[in-house]
């Protein structure tokens, strides 16, 4: 059954941690590592994503990031 882009599911999944400095991107603690949930849409995803960078506003290395899982489900689309 052909699917229209209406109704594809767009996953995102919002996940951070600690990084070791501000300048990479290698995490201090990969176990630590908060994996916030996966999204349907990249609208959910962000504002996901804006209430943890909020609440870890002052720990300068802690990031977070949003994976667009459904760009390495699918590649070709």
């Amino acid at each position: 059954m052909a699917e229209n882009n209406a109704d594809k599911q767009l996953l995102h999944l919002v996940f951070g941690g600690e990084l070791t400095s501000l300048q990479g991107m290698q995490f201090k603690d990969l176990a630590g590592l908060d994996v916030v949930g996966i999204f349907p849409d990249y609208k959910s995803a962000e504002a996901a994503w804006r209430a943890k960078a909020q609440e870890t506003v002052d720990n300068a290395q802690m990031r977070y990031f949003i994976v667009h899982l459904h760009r390495l489900l699918e590649p070709q689309s």
